[in-house]
């Protein structure tokens, strides 16, 4: 567990760790969640299962593991020429990847885990804001108004995991829209809020 919160391993740890996590996705694939076991994706990697118990604790832990290197982003977010545009355009696409049957698995193994130094979770939503910054440091850049990264996590992440996790339908595009224009909102009244005061 401490080796994941850390820097990525090298060496054999590495080779151990891209096996357990290849084995963990073809059997994914291949059969039912309940049906998988430590001992099946120990025998597919070629390791013993104690070394999937040393390393992880439990199957658990392995499958947040595998779903948070899966969530890792290819690339920096679109980018558009606008805060605005490109905000929409991250949250929109968040909302289908997370909304879909592999979007959701991954999101359910990642909210099982919590142990290590840095729990699962923490690494999740960090992995989110980083792409937010990336946004958030272009608008600044184009001295545009631009929201608080918590922001957006609280006021359009936030209601899309929820409601994709514990709502009774899933967030709509039109209200993913809503939720990114009240961050916008909320930007440009502070940006001539801290004009005003600059002038007085």
């Amino acid at each position: 567990m401490n080796t994941r919160s850390g820097p990525r391993p090298g060496g054999r740890s590495a080779r151990v760790q891209a096996a357990v996590h290849e084995a963990t996705l073809e059997l994914l694939a291949r059969h039912d969640r309940a049906d998988i076991t430590v001992p099946l994706i120990a025998a597919r990697a070629g390791v013993t299962p104690s070394t999937i118990y040393r390393r992880w604790g439990d199957l658990g832990e392995l499958l947040a593991d595998v779903a948070l290197q899966r969530m890792r982003p290819d690339g920096e977010p679109a980018d558009t020429g606008t805060v605005k545009g490109d905000l929409h355009a991250w949250a929109e696409q968040y909302l289908e990847e997370m909304s879909s049957e592999v979007g959701l698995s991954m999101l359910r193994d990642v909210l099982t885990a919590s142990s290590g130094e840095v729990p699962v979770p923490c690494r999740c939503a960090a992995l989110i804001a980083n792409q937010i910054v990336v946004i958030v440091d272009r608008g600044v850049a184009r001295r545009q108004a631009v929201p608080e990264v918590d922001a957006v996590m609280d006021g359009v992440v936030a209601p899309i995991v929820y409601r994709l996790l514990f709502g009774a339908v899933p967030p709509t595009h039109e209200q993913v829209r809503g939720w990114v224009e009240a961050c916008l909102k909320g930007a440009q009244k502070k940006r001539v809020a801290a004009k005003s005061v600059a002038q007085a």
